[in-house]
């Protein structure tokens, strides 16, 4: 388990459906990518050392992603124009989506303390959910480790069937 957090869903269950606004402006509904895995990532913050290299390493996998039938999505708390800074600084081909209003980050219970340099505070924890094509949690990575992440993400695509 992640460090100060206990998570609220598990491998097996219906993903909650979400609504947020993308780095175009666009909102984008989990609904929209039925049919597709879905890697739904959610991260600290925009700009950062572990987040720049989960995202960097998301983005030099994301053909394969392409090819393997799945999407990658990340998540923060970050407004749209700081995700397009993001995106545009580093060229990230895939949607980032602003959850302000944290109701995405509290529907999969990210949201929770953190300690950081010995302050405590609540904060996103580094987690990614695999949904498969019929919109049912995969795989949950609780514990993230930014830059070998997302090759682990791919594979396990990879070895699903898609149910």
């Amino acid at each position: 388990m992640a460090k100060g957090i206990e998570l609220i869903l598990r491998e097996g269950d219906k993903a909650p459906a979400f609504e947020a606004e993308s780095q175009d402006g666009d909102q984008v509904r989990l609904s929209d990518f039925k049919g597709k895995f879905v890697v739904l990532y959610f991260y600290p913050k925009d700009n950062t050392p572990g987040c720049t290299k989960e995202a960097c390493a998301f983005r030099d996998l994301h053909a394969e992603f392409r090819d393997a039938g799945a999407v990658v999505v990340g998540v923060s708390i970050d407004p749209v124009k700081a995700h397009q800074k993001f995106i545009n600084k580093f060229k990230l081909p895939f949607t980032l989506l602003a959850d302000e209003s944290k109701e995405i980050v509290t529907k999969y219970g990210v949201w929770g303390p953190k300690q950081f340099m010995g302050r405590t505070f609540d904060g996103i924890h580094r987690i990614t959910f695999l949904i498969n094509p019929k919109g049912t949690i995969l795989k949950i990575w609780p514990k993230v480790k930014p830059e070998p992440h997302p090759a682990e993400v791919l594979e396990c695509i990879r070895d699903a069937d898609g149910d």
